[in-house]
């Protein structure tokens, strides 16, 4: 596994990390047990970083990752990010009223057990507050000794900048795969210019950078996944010929496609990281495999003939799916 340092003062840690999305019912069932037994596996893997939010489960990606941590004695053998800004008010969506972020903040270190949050994120820019107001929030608790690093969840690198700013900012997560390209288009290299880390979930491109794609069947189960037009015929049935492709390219290493599809990412620079996520001990492990896969030139020359920069059908998100996130390209 490939160590990496996360953020500019930050530790070294896996630069394959663990999205604990997977631990609520977002992508499809999910148990404690069975989330306990993704964490005891990350330990054997090597897998140092795990990231959640208060929202993920409203509280229960969190609780169990606390509740893991109680059973190990409260032995933290992880870097731990989480994330605040996403509310479940339908009226008020996000949220970064500096009353709210600390209450936030204070549920969320009771829950996970902890002292400091290793990395706190603002998971959706809030727009009734200037980006230099948030980042003054943030900046705040650090001093507080309350979180140890700031970062921030789908912007735009000019609000990038202007977070920086007022306080660095250790790390910028965004959705970043084969399929989805946009970090290529200014994030990736103002990370790189400031010192932060790129951190990309979604690196397989919710299964379409495997060798087990979603069905149209195990689709219909999910909210999230059956309403993204990705996942929507026609789309679907185009983007799925794709997958084939990358398969047969991956078979022809000797590997997972989702091997591939992470060393892909992670050969995209030094500073990125990437935190994928799943319900399955073998999807873990061949994800991780990704993290000490080097992929030769020849290799990557295949992966770009085959998928070509824009070569997934349909948007990354629908319509509702966009509120939240900035658009800078």
């Amino acid at each position: 596994m490939k160590m990496r340092k996360l953020g500019q003062n930050g530790p070294m840690v896996s630069a394959v990390g663990y999205g604990a999305m997977s631990f609520t019912n977002f992508y499809g069932p999910a148990t404690d047990e069975g989330s306990m037994a993704i964490l005891d596996e990350c330990v054997e893997l090597g897998i140092t970083h795990i990231d959640t939010s208060n929202v993920y489960g409203m509280g229960r990606s969190e609780t169990v990752i606390g509740d893991w941590l109680k059973k190990r004695g409260g032995e933290a053998p992880f870097t731990i990010a989480s994330k605040v800004g996403i509310t479940d008010n339908p009226d008020q969506r996000f949220n970064n009223d500096p009353t709210h972020m600390r209450e936030a903040l204070e549920a969320s270190l009771t829950r996970l057990g902890v002292e400091a949050i290793d990395l706190y994120y603002v998971h959706r820019w809030d727009k009734r507050f200037a980006v230099e107001e948030v980042a003054e929030t943030m900046a705040t608790f650090v001093k507080e000794g309350k979180v140890k690093a700031v970062g921030w969840s789908e912007v735009a690198p000019s609000t990038v900048r202007r977070a920086h700013a007022v306080h660095p900012v250790a790390a910028v997560q965004s959705e970043y795969s084969l399929s989805t390209r946009a970090p290529d288009l200014g994030l990736i290299q103002l990370c790189q210019q400031i010192g932060a880390s790129l951190v990309a979930f979604s690196p397989v491109g919710r299964a379409l950078l495997t060798d087990r794609p979603h069905s149209a069947e195990s689709i219909a189960e999910m909210p999230f996944v059956k309403v993204n037009p990705r996942f929507i015929e026609p789309n679907l049935s185009a983007n799925l010929q794709y997958n084939a492709k990358f398969r047969e390219l991956a078979a022809d290493l000797g590997v997972p496609a989702a091997s591939v599809a992470i060393a892909w990412v992670l050969q995209r620079g030094g500073h990125v990281h990437a935190i994928p996520g799943t319900r399955k001990i073998d999807h873990l492990r061949e994800i991780a495999a990704g993290g000490a896969l080097d992929l030769t030139q020849e290799a990557l020359d295949r992966i770009d003939e085959i998928m070509p920069v824009g070569w997934a059908h349909g948007d990354r998100y629908s319509v509702g799916q966009w509120a939240g996130p900035e658009r800078y390209c």
